[in-house]
């Protein structure tokens, strides 16, 4: 008895020294280890690797870069049920343990030792943050000991809120989804507090495998996993019986989502892209940045629309050059007819489809769904054969005219019907800025990003052709010229060695219309009358003046070819220049971000913009570029383009605030219109990227103007039409229409009107006498009277 007393207080005094010597050896792992270890404390300001993202002025979001999709939230975002779902799979005792599970412990190494498996409760929550943002994922006992300490340290330095927060935050659950946030976008399009239970089980079944296990890898065994988190949530009390059955009961609804960009504007984003790139490295997908760009996204929106439907337009009037591919439906089994058809993606709004069936005057077609569609006659009759830019082959008769089964065809999806269209050959571009400051409202670059990433707002340098004029008058205004001097519209053959031998140009009517007000000749785009203009005033003259308006010199032959738009210039360029009519003479500088923020709402940068006035925020005073009379009378004359010159197709709008100028190149390579209020300015340029024809009609009237149109059909609707005032500067006066000559005030004949003068800059006699001298009489040289300029 004595013996197993003496036995039993010797096991004692062991186990009390064992303890002992654990705690000892615990106390001296922690001292020993810990002073090694991260400060856990510094989590507190940790920066997530969160993505760029584009949004538009109005807080729309446009796109995300970035390899890693992140949302942060905070721990007052996450719904009670999410929290809840993450404890059941992960750590049910996470608000009583110090951050190491001992029970936790014991039971996983229970567990191993009598199932050889591993169960739940092996490590905390803490510790898997410790692990997650200081220690390496290598398996060893030297890696186990520095998490336990590191757990050990975090709780006492952070909050258990906070540790749950950076889990939430930090962990990965596959498909690039980092934390829960982006997980629920990833997964389901939806923010956190729009889950079901259901979805929120799924979601926390995650962590354990989630490259492997996730909904889209392997549907049967996320479902277990899902279940499983159900049946401890069950357990722990956090949901009923009812609950727990209703969402056993729910079905996957996983897919992928990409990032939900709210606004079409690729060209745009991609331009953000590139310069947060530029300035910041590759940190820029990573450090949360939030661009906040100057695009409207109704105006956007407008802008996109209208290029499609102009060029879709254009292709159309060009007719039908043929399916897409075609297959034979006799001799490839279905499936692999279906899997060609799925192969190709919508561009550009055209979905693509394959006819199945033909009737006398329609066509039955599939799309890659497997869903079908008839497209009548309304919508194929249109499509006579492309011959030549200039020609197109017969009306069709019947549906076999112009498809047959096996073609694989682009559709233009409109409500209920379908009309047979094509991917366009030709391209186009869209750019529409605010002319007060430059900011960019809309910006196209081209039918379809995806289909061709080169953006011809800002890349693509074409002749602007008559587009160009405006520019080289308001210079000559500024050299003593009037909107009445009257300038000789007769033919003429220009020498010169840089344009390779004589140069005869003609206007674009082939006609010739004798001596002309300059007001005319600019609205009427008299292409002999600006020649003229150009000689008199100096080429190197002209070439510096219009730097003004920010064109480079070296964009800009030496020779009279420029009259007529001959340098290369981009659409940005141009919507640029106009700037300058729309907002009364000042230079503005085009610009596309307002702000760039951190992930968490800092200002990181705010761009000093140009306005006029200096009246906008983080601005300085534009420069003026024109004098007040000049700006005045210059935007008098192009409001006349569109009252009575060459794009009256504009009256359609109903607005008569509205200004601008038509360009057309030789052999009509390219169509433009440039036209503003006071409020916009927008340029529409069409062409083909590779240089060839439009088409014998298809003037910047014709195939530019309308894009402009469908544009401020939408850009200015309710927006009240509101004109500058005439400045002091400027004078009215009635002048006879043939000679310029100013005529008394009561003269309302046939022949009269009246006309704008700068009050220092009134013609007198001898300006209305001829052509010759009239350039004479305002200081700059004669105009010559050969035929031929040398």
């Amino acid at each position: 008895m004595r013996l197993m007393l003496r036995l039993l207080r010797y096991g004692l005094y062991l186990s009390i020294f064992c303890v002992l010597v654990g705690i000892a050896a615990a106390f001296g792992t922690y001292a020993y280890l810990a002073p090694k270890l991260p400060n856990s404390s510094a989590l507190r300001d940790v920066q997530f690797q969160v993505p760029l993202r584009v949004y538009s002025q109005d807080g729309l979001l446009i796109a995300e870069f970035g390899e890693k999709r992140r949302i942060p939230v905070s721990f007052k975002q996450v719904p009670d049920r999410v929290i809840q779902a993450y404890l059941a799979a992960e750590d049910d005792r996470f608000f009583q343990h110090p951050g190491v599970d001992y029970q936790g412990l014991m039971r996983a190494a229970w567990s191993v030792a009598s199932t050889g498996e591993r169960s739940q409760g092996g490590s905390t929550i803490t510790m898997q943050v410790a692990r997650n943002f200081f220690l390496s994922r290598e398996k060893t006992y030297q890696r186990k000991l520095n998490e336990i300490v590191l757990a050990l340290k975090m709780e006492r330095e952070l909050s258990k809120e906070e540790i749950l927060e950076l889990y939430l935050n930090k962990i990965y659950l596959g498909n690039r989804a980092y934390g829960v946030g982006a997980a629920a976008q990833v997964y389901y399009g939806l923010p956190l507090d729009e889950l079901t239970l259901a979805q929120v089980a799924m979601l926390a079944g995650l962590p354990k495998a989630p490259s492997t296990s996730n909904p889209i890898a392997n549907p049967e065994r996320a479902l277990q996993r899902r279940n499983y988190v159900l049946d401890r949530m069950k357990r722990l009390g956090y949901i009923d019986q009812s609950e727990y059955v209703s969402a056993r009961a729910e079905g996957i609804s996983a897919r992928l989502h990409a990032a939900p960009s709210e606004i079409d504007a690729p060209y745009v984003a991609e331009m953000v892209r590139a310069e947060m790139l530029e300035r910041f490295g590759e940190d820029a997908y990573i450090m949360g940045l939030v661009v906040k760009t100057t695009v409207d996204s109704r105006m956007q929106a407008a802008a996109d629309l209208a290029l499609r439907r102009a060029l879709l337009e254009y292709d159309r009037r060009h007719g039908w050059r043929g399916a897409e591919a075609k297959l034979d439906p006799d001799a490839m089994p279905l499936a692999e007819q279906m899997a060609s058809l799925s192969a190709l993606d919508p561009i550009g709004g055209l979905q693509p489809a394959m006819v199945v069936e033909l009737q006398e005057k329609s066509a039955t077609v599939v799309f890659p769904s497997g869903e079908r569609g008839t497209i009548p006659w309304e919508g194929l009759s249109w499509a006579q054969a492309y011959r030549t830019e200039n020609a197109l082959g017969p009306e069709p008769k019947r549906a076999g005219d112009v498809v047959q089964r096996g073609d694989i065809v682009r559709v233009l999806v409109n409500g209920d019907s379908l009309e047979l269209s094509q991917l366009p050959e030709v391209q186009g571009g869209f750019v529409a800025l605010d002319p007060r400051q430059g900011a960019i409202r809309a910006l196209v670059g081209g039918f379809d990003f995806f289909a061709s990433k080169f953006n011809r707002v800002i890349q693509a340098q074409r002749q602007p052709g008559s587009s160009f004029k405006p520019f080289l008058y308001s210079a000559a205004l500024d050299a003593g010229y009037t909107a009445a001097t009257l300038i000789s519209d007769t033919p003429i053959v220009v020498e010169d060695a840089s344009l390779e031998g004589d140069w005869k140009p003609q206007n674009y009517s082939r006609k010739f219309y004798g001596p002309t007000r300059l007001r005319e000749a600019l609205y009427r785009s008299r292409n002999l009358v600006s020649i003229r203009l150009l000689r008199d005033i100096g080429i190197d003259y002209a070439r510096t003046y219009v730097t003004r308006f920010g064109f480079p010199p070296d964009a800009l032959p030496a020779n009279l070819s420029m009259a007529l738009g001959s340098g290369a210039l981009t659409p940005m360029q141009i919507a640029t220049g106009f700037a300058v009519f729309a907002n009364g003479g000042y230079r503005v500088h085009s610009h596309l971000i307002e702000r760039i923020e951190t992930a968490d709402g800092r200002v990181l940068d705010q761009p000093v913009v140009h306005s006029v006035g200096g009246a906008e925020p983080n601005s300085v005073a534009a420069e003026r570029a024109l004098s007040e009379p000049v700006a005045y009378i210059m935007r008098s004359i192009l409001k006349d383009v569109v009252r009575r010159g060459t794009a009256t197709k504009a009256l359609k709008l109903g607005r008569k605030d509205i200004g601008g100028k038509t360009g057309t190149t030789n052999d009509q390579m390219d169509a433009w219109f440039s036209g503003f209020n006071s409020g916009l300015v927008a340029t529409a340029w069409v062409g083909f990227d590779q240089l060839k024809p439009l088409g014998r009609r298809e003037a910047g009237s014709v195939a530019a103007l309308p894009m402009w149109m469908y544009f401020m059909e939408t850009a200015l609707d309710s927006v009240p039409e509101v004109e500058p005032s005439q400045p002091p500067g400027v004078v009215e006066r009635r002048i006879d229409l043939k000679t310029g000559r100013i005529v008394a005030s009561d003269n309302r004949g046939d022949g009269t009107s009246t006309e704008l003068f700068a009050a220092d800059n009134l013609p007198n006699a001898a300006t209305v006498t001829g052509s010759a001298a009239s350039t004479a009489a305002e200081g700059t040289a004669p105009q010559a009277s050969e035929e031929s300029l040398f």
